[in-house]
C-alpha cells in the first residue's frame, strides 16, 4: 500500500458515532498484538492542557534519556503530527504499514456494523508504531473524557487530569462532578492520580481514586496544594520564570509556555515525570525549558510582534488577555477565524482595545462565515475588514502594522495552522547546477533578441538576458487548496508549467510543483505579489530564490559568505576526536596550526574542546572553557573569524567573550539557553540536524525523503533561533552529515545541497573524514581523497561553506571547482 492511499483510507473513517467503550479499540489492539503491553502507558486527560501537558512530559522524559513516543490531537495540519516518537513524526513508510496491516480488521468490524472512528483508527496505529520503535513510555492524550475513550484502551503506568470544565455535556454528563467522574476514569492501578482540578471537581475524582494535587495556592477551604506550581513573572518576551515545588524537592525554571495556567501544566507534567521515571530536578527544568508546543501563544517575530494563539473558547480567550497585558505595544491587529459554534463574542470581549480586527475563514465547512464575525468584531475594533482567507488577512495585518504594534491571530487552532503556513512552508529549489553553468553555454554566440534584463544590451553581447529566457528552474512547495489554484493559473498564464497533488501530502495542503525560465519566474514573482489568498509571501520566497545565484554578501556573516565557497578548518583541541584528536592539545600547537591553516586559505577556524563521535565521554563545561578559552584568545588576533564548536551555552558564552564570532552548534540548540547566549553577543549562529550529541550509534531515525525531512527540522529550529532574538541573517544550517544518517542519505544531502537553501540561509557542509566515506576510500588516505571529492560535488551544488579538516587539499579542489586556478 502506498503512503497516499493509506493517509486516503485513513481520513474515510468517521468522527464520531453513537457506540461509546474501549471494545472496538481493543479489538484493533488484538488484531496487532496487543503492542500496548510492550511500552508504559500514560494517560493525560482534561478539559484544557492537556497537549500542552503531553508534551512538556514528552520534553522532560527525553531529556532524561527515555525514549519516548507521543501522541496528540488534533494535529495542526496532518495526522502524522500526532504521532511521534522522539520529536519525530511517524514516517510514511511506516504508517502505510499499518494501514495495510490493520484492514482485514476493520473488514471484519464493518461486517458486524462497528467501523471504528477516525480517532479509535489512530491510536491503535499510534501504539503499534510506539512498539515498533520500542519505545519506553507512550504518553497518551486522552480524547473526549476518559471512561470511553479510545486511549483507556491501554492500563497506564501513571495518568493525569489537568482540569474540569463542562464539554461535551451531551457524552459526559450534564455537571462538573459527572465530568470529573468520567475523566477520572484513567486513573492508573498501582498509582496516584496526578491532577490540577480543583473544587467540586477535585471531591468528585477523590470518590474514584487516590490523587496527587498540582494547583498555584490553596483552594476556597484553605486545603493547600501537594504540589506547588507557579509563575513567578517574565524572564523575558518569549519566556516566564516558573516555581514548582513538591514533598521534598523543588524546580525552578524558564517556560516558553506563557502564563499562569501553563505553570500549572508544568507542575503536572513534572510530578508525572517523577512517578514514572525519577526524574532529578535538574532535568525536569531543562526539559520543561526545551518544549515545543505550535500554535499555543507561539510568538513568531518580534517586529512587530506576531502571535498565533489556537484559544477557541471564552476561557481561553480571558488566559489569552491576560498574557497580553504583559507586553506593551502601541496598536492591536487582530485576526479572527472560529468555528461556527462558538461563543463569538465572549470570545473577543476579553481582548484588549483593538486598532484593525480581520475577520477570516479557515477552510473548514464548520467555520463561522467572515461577514458574521465581521459583526461581532464591528463594536470592539476601530477597523474591521473582511478578508476570507487566512493567510491572506495574516499578510495584511503584518504588512500594515508598525515595528511596535502587536499582530495576534486566534480565534481557533485551524485559522492558527493557515496562518502559521507563512513560516513553516518553504519553496524549496529542485535545480542544482550553478547559473555560470548555464551563463557559458552561450560563449561565442550571437542572439538577435536583446537583453530583456540589461536595456541597451547589444546583441552580440547579451548572455545573461538570453540565459534567463532558456534557463529552466524548477521549484516545490506545499501550498492551501485555494492557493494552489490561484498558482497553478498564473504559471500558465506567464507560459510556466505548474503541477499539484493531494496524494501523498499533509491532508489539508497540496504537493505544487512551479518550473519555468528565469524570465517566466521574475514575471510570476509580481503577479504573485498582487495574488491575494497570502501568496505575497510566496512571491517573497521565489524573488529570492532567484537572486540566490548572487553572492550572498550582505548575509552579515563577513567572510562566511561571499563569491563561492567558504573554508571552515577544524581545529580539535580534544585528545579523543576521531581524525586528529590528541595532535593540537597543547597551546603552542593549536596556534600554529590555525596560522597554518590560514596561509593554507582557511576563511574560518572552528576550535572544538569535546567530541562528538559515537561513543565519545561527555566532557564538563568547565573542562571544556579550559580547552578552548586560551586558544581562542591566542588566535583572536588572525584575520579571519572564529568559530567555536559547543553545544553548551557556557561554553559559548565563554567563548564569544575570549573573542569568538561564531557559535557551531552541532546539537541543533539542545542547550536552550543557547540561542539566547547567542543574541545576546550578536554572534552568528552555524545551526546543524541532529537527533543526539554525541552520536547514539543504535539509534537509526527513518527518513522518508531525508533532505525534505531536514528541511522541516532545521526550519522550526531557525524560528526557535530567531524567536530568541538570533538575527535571522546570522544564522548558517548545516544538513548534519553522518549524524544519524546513513551513507546514502549523507551522500543525497551533498549532493541536494542547493536544496537546503529553500531556508534562506548559508548552507555548511561537513562530511570531512567521516565513516560515511568508509566504502569508497579506495586510496587508503584515512578518506580524505574521498572528502576532497565530496568538496568539489558541494561546491558545485551550491554550499556557501565547507568545514574539512585538511585545508590546503580542499582549498585546491574549490579552486579547481571554480575555476580559479590561481591563489587569490
Amino acid at each position: 500500500m502506498k503512503y497516499h492511499e493509506a493517509a486516503d483510507y485513513l481520513t474515510s473513517f468517521q468522527q464520531r458515532r453513537p457506540k461509546l467503550g474501549i471494545e472496538t479499540t481493543a479489538q484493533m489492539l488484538a488484531h496487532f498484538d496487543d503492542p500496548q503491553g510492550d511500552v508504559d502507558c500514560v494517560q493525560i486527560a482534561g478539559s484544557n492542557g492537556k497537549g500542552s501537558t503531553a508534551r512538556m512530559l514528552d520534553s522532560v522524559l527525553r531529556r532524561a534519556g527515555v525514549s519516548v513516543g507521543v501522541f496528540t490531537s488534533p494535529g495542526l495540519n496532518d495526522f502524522r503530527e500526532q504521532v511521534q516518537v522522539d520529536g519525530r513524526k511517524i514516517p510514511k513508510s511506516n504508517l502505510a504499514t499499518y494501514v495495510e496491516e490493520i484492514t482485514p480488521c476493520i473488514d471484519r468490524l464493518r461486517e458486524i456494523d462497528d467501523e471504528p472512528t477516525h480517532f479509535e483508527v489512530l491510536t491503535a496505529i499510534a501504539l503499534r508504531h510506539f512498539s515498533e520503535m520500542d519505545v519506553d513510555v507512550a504518553i497518551l492524550e486522552v480524547g473526549i473524557g476518559g471512561r470511553y475513550d479510545a486511549t483507556s484502551a491501554v492500563d497506564p503506568v501513571a495518568s493525569a487530569v489537568t482540569s474540569v470544565s463542562l464539554e461535551h455535556t451531551e457524552l459526559l454528563g450534564d455537571t462538573v462532578e459527572e465530568i470529573a467522574r468520567d475523566k477520572a476514569q484513567v486513573a492508573p492501578a498501582n498509582a496516584p492520580l496526578v491532577t490540577g482540578a480543583r473544587g467540586a471537581a477535585l471531591d468528585a475524582i477523590r470518590e474514584v481514586t487516590d490523587v496527587i494535587t498540582v494547583g498555584r495556592e490553596a483552594d476556597e477551604t484553605g486545603e493547600a496544594p501537594d504540589v506547588v506550581a507557579i509563575e513567578t513573572g517574565m524572564h523575558s518576551a518569549v519566556e516566564s520564570e516558573v516555581r514548582i515545588t513538591g514533598p521534598g524537592w523543588s524546580v525552578e525554571t524558564q517556560l516558553p509556555l506563557l502564563g499562569a495556567h501553563q505553570a500549572a501544566n508544568a507542575g503536572v507534567a513534572a510530578t508525572l515525570a517523577r512517578q514514572i521515571a525519577d526524574v532529578d530536578s535538574e532535568t525536569i527544568a531543562l526539559g520543561l525549558r526545551s518544549v515545543v508546543w505550535p500554535g499555543r501563544f507561539e510568538i513568531m517575530s518580534r517586529e512587530p510582534m506576531v502571535v498565533l494563539d489556537g484559544s477557541h473558547n471564552p476561557g481561553a480567550a480571558e488566559t489569552l488577555a491576560a498574557l497580553l497585558d504583559r507586553y506593551t505595544y502601541d496598536d492591536l491587529h487582530l485576526v479572527f477565524g472560529a468555528m461556527a459554534d462558538k461563543a463569538h463574542g465572549e470570545m473577543v470581549a476579553p481582548l484588549p482595545p483593538i486598532a484593525t480586527a480581520y475577520a477570516t475563514r479557515p477552510d473548514l465547512d464548520r467555520a463561522a462565515a467572515p461577514d458574521a464575525l465581521a459583526e461581532t468584531l464591528d463594536s470592539r475594533a476601530d477597523s474591521v475588514e473582511i478578508v476570507p482567507s487566512v493567510a491572506e488577512a495574516t499578510e495584511a495585518a503584518i504588512e500594515s502594522a508598525d515595528p511596535d504594534d502587536f499582530v495576534l491571530v486566534t480565534g481557533s487552532l485551524y485559522a492558527v495552522a493557515e496562518a502559521r503556513d507563512r513560516w513553516a512552508r518553504c519553496l524549496v529549489p529542485t535545480a542544482s547546477t550553478r547559473r555560470a553553468h548555464v551563463a557559458t553555454s552561450f560563449i561565442g554566440a550571437s542572439f538577435d533578441t536583446p537583453s530583456a534584463d540589461v536595456p541597451g544590451e547589444t546583441p552580440q553581447t547579451n548572455h545573461t538576458g538570453i540565459a534567463a529566457d532558456v534557463d529552466r528552474q524548477l521549484f516545490r512547495t506545499h501550498l492551501r487548496p485555494d492557493q494552489a489554484e490561484r498558482v497553478a493559473e498564473l504559471v500558465s498564464s506567464v507560459g510556466g508549467d505548474c503541477r499539484s497533488s493531494t496524494a501523498g501530502s499533509p491532508k489539508k495542503l497540496v504537493a505544487t510543483v512551479i518550473a519555468g525560465t528565469t524570465t517566466q519566474l521574475r514575471e510570476l514573482v509580481s503577479k504573485l505579489a498582487d495574488a491575494g489568498l497570502g501568496l505575497r509571501h510566496v512571491a517573497t520566497q521565489l524573488d529570492e530564490q532567484l537572486g540566490r545565484n548572487d553572492p550572498p554578501t550582505e548575509a552579515g556573516l563577513g567572510p562566511l559568505v561571499g563569491d563561492g565557497t567558504a573554508v571552515m578548518g577544524i581545529l580539535n583541541v580534544t585528545p579523543d576526536s576521531f581524525h586528529d584528536g590528541g595532535q593540537y592539545e597543547a597551546l603552542e600547537t593549536a596556534v600554529d596550526r590555525a596560522e597554518a591553516m590560514v596561509d593554507a586559505g582557511a576563511d574560518v577556524i572552528d576550535i572544538g574542546g569535546e567530541s562528538t563521535r559515537p561513543g565519545a565521554d561527555p566532557v564538563s563545561a568547565d573542562e571544556e572553557i579550559d580547552r578552548v578559552v586560551p586558544v581562542i584568545e591566542a588566535v583572536s588576533a588572525l584575520d579571519v573569524p572564529i568559530s567555536v564548536d559547543t553545544w553548551k551555552a557556557e561554553v559559548a558564552d565563554a567563548a564569544l567573550e575570549a573573542g569568538a564570532d561564531i557559535v557551531n552548534d552541532v546539537s541543533g540548540l539542545a542547550d536552550p539557553e543557547m540561542p539566547f547566549v547567542i543574541a545576546e553577543h550578536d554572534a552568528s549562529l552555524v545551526l546543524m540536524h541532529s537527533h543526539s550529541i554525541p552520536v547514539d550509534p543504535d539509534s537509526s531515525p527513518v527518513y522518508d525523503d531525508v533532505v525534505d525531512d531536514v528541511i522541516d527540522a532545521l526550519n522550526e529550529q531557525t524560528i526557535r533561533a530567531e524567536r530568541a532574538g538570533i538575527d535571522p541573517r546570522k544564522i548558517v544550517i548545516d544538513p548534519g552529515c553522518g549524524f544519524g544518517k546513513s551513507p546514502d542519505e549523507s551522500f543525497a544531502l551533498i549532493d541536494r545541497a542547493g536544496e537546503l537553501r529553500a531556508l534562506g540561509c548559508p548552507v555548511l557542509i561537513g562530511h570531512s573524514r567521516k565513516s560515511m566515506f568508509a566504502a569508497v576510500d579506495y586510496v587508503d588516505d584515512g578518506r580524505l581523497t574521498p572528502t576532497v571529492a565530496g568538496t568539489a560535488i558541494a561546491a558545485d551544488r551550491g554550499a556557501d561553506v565547507v568545514r574539512v579538516h585538511d585545508v590546503e587539499a580542499n582549498v585546491a579542489a574549490l579552486r579547481i571547482a571554480e575555476g580559479r586556478l590561481s591563489r587569490e
